[in-house]
């Protein structure tokens, strides 16, 4: 007797995702877990997300080969040292009101022979395999997001190589930065959460770093730089979050309308700060916003650990028929939550612990 499993990986892309594919693989396929489990497991990736689940005709060979892919330890024997995700990803929301597609996906899942459905995704992502569950469907969720802002886990794949990428990043602008003494004013993604912000400016040292949980006053940015010039410093570096805003004004909007879900796409709080601070100092000032950069790259040692221990987990959550559910890594144990109290609230940085509302960095930085 085998168990189909099928895996997807749905939202944006990040390192640690095919590390938690090989693993869950390899994990599925040990024959050594036979006798234990009772039955071997068949795994079929499902490609581009949740594109994938609607668009397949299971009964057609090429739609098949177009939408689905079988997975074993060959297929995926080097994919825990690559980023991105090999069965691809795309951004749609199945419920979305104007085109609901929930129904063709649980039809196609059936079609499909499928005992289960792993999803590898972040807070909407995530929201969907929830409805799903509730629609009859055996889903198990890995945490996915390098925003790490889903709540009943301690981390979410992706975060550190982010992390990492982001205070690589800064490195490299410090040194042109104090070549011409300018300010640079850095802009990271992390949406509504402002973890990526407050721990690559912590690992950089950056001295000033604007989150969106506390709404910052230009005019004490521009206090902050003018104080560090004048001690002798000969550039400052300062790091914004994309839903970073000013005092009294609104979060800043790219001009791309809203994404599947209905958020608008954020971007931008950076350049307003750069252009805001050499309109009112004779300071220069230069703004780069990382972007997509921070989604790239090969995984940290740290994320193909998390990466490798999820994958696991997310069979060993099968095995035990425990669905509805998310693997989590909570004080340092990797286990479980219900989906439901993973997408309660919005895991967000607590400003009282963290964050030093004064002078707009981390309380760690506290010297």
């Amino acid at each position: 007797m085998k168990t189909k499993v099928g895996v997807l990986s749905a939202g944006g892309d990040c390192p640690g995702i095919n590390s938690t594919i090989h693993w869950l693989v390899y994990s599925a396929l040990d024959k050594d877990l036979v006798p234990r489990r009772g039955s071997m497991f068949e795994i079929t990736g499902i490609l581009d997300g949740w594109k994938g689940l609607i668009k397949v005709k299971p009964g057609k060979k090429e739609s098949l080969k177009e939408w689905t892919m079988p997975l074993d330890t060959t297929v995926v024997r080097t994919w825990d040292r690559y980023g991105g995700t090999r069965l691809g990803t795309s951004r749609i929301n199945p419920f979305d009101p104007k085109n609901d597609q929930s129904e063709v996906m649980v039809e196609n899942y059936k079609k499909l022979g499928l005992d289960a459905l792993v999803v590898i995704g972040g807070f909407n992502n995530l929201g969907v395999a929830y409805k799903l569950y509730r629609m009859g469907i055996k889903v198990v969720g890995i945490p996915k997001t390098i925003d790490r802002d889903l709540s009943g886990t301690d981390y979410t794949l992706g975060f550190d190589s982010a992390v990492n990428i982001i205070t690589e990043d800064i490195d490299r602008l410090r040194i042109t930065a104090g070549s011409h003494s300018r300010i640079f004013v850095v802009e990271c993604m992390g949406r509504n959460a402002g973890w990526l912000a407050l721990e690559a400016g912590e690992a950089s040292g950056v001295p000033i770093i604007l989150i969106p949980e506390h709404d910052f006053a230009l005019d004490r940015v521009i206090e902050l730089l003018e104080l560090r010039k004048r001690s002798g410093k000969r550039y400052s570096i300062v790091l914004a979050s994309e839903g970073a805003k000013p005092r009294g004004l609104e979060e800043v909007h790219e001009r791309r309308g809203r994404d599947g879900f209905g958020h608008y796409y954020l971007g931008g709080i950076g350049g307003f700060v750069a252009e805001e601070i050499q309109k009112k100092t004779r300071m220069e000032v230069r703004y780069v916003a990382l972007r997509h950069l921070q989604r790239g790259g090969s995984p940290t040692a740290y994320d193909r650990r998390m990466g490798r221990k999820f994958g696991i987990a997310a069979i060993d959550t099968i095995v035990n028929e425990d669905f509805g559910r998310m693997v989590s890594l909570k004080e340092g144990v990797v286990g479980s939550v219900s989906l439901k109290k993973a997408l309660e609230r919005l895991n967000l940085v607590d400003v009282e612990k963290y964050y030093d509302t004064k002078n707009y960095k981390s309380l760690d930085q506290i010297l």
